[in-house]
């Protein structure tokens, strides 16, 4: 609601509007928008839309300079440092440059009432005229490159070692980076023999276009939002404190201006460019020089159609004066230098109308669901589908099928759907709603689906599932599962890619001879040639052999092997307690009262006594088994693929029996003890391996998670503990080391 009544309130100027009404409207919606795109890296509009307020609120504030403030949005240089990293002061000043924008066909066909030869360039030209005459003169080399759409980072080189990094922050003062910086391995940590003894280089850290398409895929089939460009990915990827999930993303940083430098080896842009290259400092492989305005429109053109090949985005050109002795003479503003600008191209945006709307199935069962589009060139390619990541999305801008709607490629790249033309809507246009669309069933495997609580995405839930078999066989063969030696990733996609199997249970029919002859990804042998890597007999033999192995493995390990939400080891463990087989475990009535009743999950043991629920008390049900445990595997064996599963079990002569079997023993073999109730996580190195622990915590009647959360009680931490002690202290969860644990035990 907040977003609605800023764009009500800034995006709606009426003619008689009152101008202080409207800056101060203008302003708060500005620092909104700031807010979620400098801080939270999420920004809710497109920089074209954000440009527009800002060109607005400029024109009212130099038409009313009276009415301008000093904290307004247009004297701001860049947003405020982030909390959780060190402030560092900039040696010199890290000024934004100023954009001049491509003049949009309203803002033409205005201009050329009063100026009948005005181009859409006409801003550049002014820029252009108006140094010229600050200088006296036209005879005047500048520099053409990629504005690349990133996030300003400023490296300080001292006697030729990195000494820090630093982001932009508010123009003085940023946020110390170094080791997310150190991740990035095309950036040296040394320059050569012979550099300044300090030298302060400033450049662009993004995102590589195909790496950011792979990461919001990735993001999709894991039901996390999208990220919305490259710029946004790589800001949020340098918020992160753990260098280690930096270093997980493929982040990049070209080189193109400097700070502060001790006796300079060079004394223009070019120069400078050449400088970069013998320190091994990347920067753009797109670089003109022109001198007369016709010249630099030219390669401004050129720069247009190129960008749409390059490796990473671009949102318009940087130009400078290419002399630096110029830089002295032109001066800077408080905010920009006057001897450069950035050119800002308009967003390449298309209309045309959404035919359907079909669903994919990813690799880890989220279904995505796409807009089949009229084709349409838009940035380069042909363009006729469109991801819309969700269905809040799909809620959040109305999308319907057979809407016009205007798409335009998010950082040039991906193809979205930037808003619905409403006014083209055909009458009685329904809303669309995915789980109505594919009938609550997986459209490749017509499992049961769902929303998990805390996530976007809807998901498939049966794990023989075609769609998701290289994930689902990843987890099948994983060593707390049915531990099928040999059966890595590499030849889980291969087996699944060149379709020797659809689904997770077509494994038991593998024959060696065939899993010998499977020609992995090329490996790079001796001499640098490259050919296929056939898997062999020997590796063959060990997975057909743990295969063998896998049939006769305890129920509870099947029963976590199918990777059911919500069904982990402790659970899985507790429905192998109260079942002989996995044929009563599918018919199981102890599993249909227990999803009948209400949730107990959150309650603690001597709580769950006092309700003496009847069915509760004589099941003994632990806490990771409790209701919507139950429901998720009932709801997966009374659905259609469920039951396929079954009748795939029997064929295969597979019905795991439980190692366990005890319905009559309490879940909780103490009920007295300190642990009963408590959900512990254990990291670092202990005296014993960490399921001794494990075993002991549930013993008497704890729980055992993977990860720290709100909701977890101890923190169990050897040497070594890492990131989750750190999670822990930052959620006040109890740390306990290994004598204090011991106390705790009966």
């Amino acid at each position: 609601m907040e977003n609605d009544l800023f764009s009500h309130a800034a995006s709606q100027p009426s003619n008689s509007e009152d101008p202080a009404k409207r800056i101060a409207a203008l302003s708060a919606e500005l620092e909104h928008h700031n807010e979620l795109y400098y801080q939270d890296a999420e920004p809710e509009i497109s920089d074209a839309e954000y440009d527009a307020l800002m060109n607005e609120l400029k024109k009212l504030e130099a038409t009313h300079p009276e009415l301008a403030r000093p904290d307004s949005p247009t004297q701001r240089v860049g947003g405020a440092p982030l909390e959780g990293f060190t402030q560092v002061r900039h040696l010199v000043p890290m000024l934004s440059i100023e954009d001049i924008h491509e003049l949009k066909d309203e803002e033409l066909e205005e201009l050329r009432l009063t100026k009948p030869d005005a181009t859409r360039a006409d801003n550049l030209i002014a820029w252009f005229d108006r140094f010229h005459r600050a200088l006296g003169h036209s005879d005047v080399a500048l520099s053409v490159e990629p504005k690349i759409d990133g996030v300003a980072v400023s490296l300080v080189y001292r006697n030729g070692l990195l000494d820090y990094a630093v982001t932009r922050g508010d123009g003085s003062t940023g946020d110390d980076i170094t080791q997310n910086i150190k991740t990035i391995k095309s950036i040296p940590l040394r320059l050569p023999a012979g550099a300044p003894a300090l030298f302060e280089v400033r450049g662009e850290v993004f995102m590589p276009n195909a790496a950011f398409a792979q990461l919001n895929q990735q993001r999709d089939e894991a039901g996390e939002p999208a990220f919305v460009n490259p710029r946004n990915a790589t800001a949020g990827t340098l918020k992160q404190l753990d260098p280690k999930l930096v270093a997980a993303r493929p982040l990049d940083c070209i080189f193109h201006s400097y700070g502060r430098v001790d006796n300079a080896p060079y004394s223009s842009v070019s120069e400078f460019q050449q400088t970069l290259s013998d320190y091994g400092l990347k920067s753009t492989h797109w670089f003109k020089m022109p001198t007369t305005m016709d010249e630099l429109l030219a390669c401004i053109s050129q720069l247009d159609e190129d960008r749409h090949g390059f490796p990473y985005a671009t949102d318009g050109a940087v130009i400078k004066v290419n002399d630096l002795a110029l830089h002295a003479q032109l001066g800077a503003t408080s905010k920009h230098p006057k001897w450069a600008c950035a050119y800002k191209f308009l967003p390449e945006q298309k209309e045309t109308r959404i035919n359907a709307i079909t669903i994919q199935v990813g690799r880890t069962g989220v279904l995505t669901p796409v807009a089949e589009l009229d084709p349409v060139f838009v940035s380069g390619s042909t363009v006729s589908r469109a991801t819309l990541h969700n269905q809040d999305e799909i809620d959040r801008k109305d999308i319907r099928i057979h809407d016009t709607v205007i798409i335009e490629k998010a950082g040039e790249i991906i193809p979205a759907v930037v808003k619905v033309v409403t006014e083209k809507r055909p009458a009685d246009t329904p809303r669309f709603n995915l789980y109505d669309h594919v009938n609550g069933q997986c459209p490749s495997c017509h499992g049961p689906i769902e929303q998990e609580e805390g996530f976007v995405a809807w998901r498939c839930l049966n794990f023989a599932c075609p769609a998701q078999a290289v994930t689902r066989i990843k987890h099948f063969a994983s060593r707390k599962a049915l531990d099928i030696a040999g059966l890595g990733t590499a030849v889980a996609e291969k087996l699944v890619d060149t379709e020797i199997i659809t689904t997770t249970l077509d494994l038991f029919d593998l024959q060696a001879d065939t899993l010998a002859d499977l020609l992995l990804d090329p490996a790079q042998l001796e001499g640098g040639e490259s050919k296929p890597r056939r898997l062999g007999e020997k590796r063959a033999a060990t997975i057909v052999a743990s295969l063998d192995d896998a049939r006769s493995a305890p129920l509870s390990k099947w029963i976590y092997a199918m990777g059911i939400p919500h069904i982990g080891e402790s659970a899985a463990r507790e429905i192998a307690r109260l079942h002989k087989n996995l044929t009563e475990v599918s018919t199981s009535p102890i599993l249909r009262d227990l999803a009948n009743l209400p949730d107990f999950e959150e309650l603690s043991v001597s709580k769950r006594k006092k309700e003496n629920h009847p069915r509760l008390a004589r099941y003994q049900i632990e806490s990771e088994l409790g209701p919507v445990a139950a429901q998720h595997i009932v709801a997966f064996f009374d659905s259609e693929a469920g039951q396929n599963v079954l009748e795939r079990w029997r064929s295969l002569g597979i019905d795991p029996q439980s190692d366990n079997y005890d319905p009559e023993k309490s879940a909780f073999k103490n009920t007295d003890s300190a642990i009963t109730g408590k959900t512990f996580v254990i990291t670092g190195t202990l005296s014993q391996p960490r399921p001794e622990f494990q075993q002991l915590i549930e013993a008497n009647g704890g729980k055992v998670s993977s990860s720290i959360s709100a909701k977890t009680d101890y923190l169990l931490a050897g040497e070594k503990a890492g990131s989750k002690r750190s999670k822990a202290e930052s959620l006040g969860v109890a740390i306990l080391d290994e004598q204090a644990f011991t106390a705790m035990l009966p």
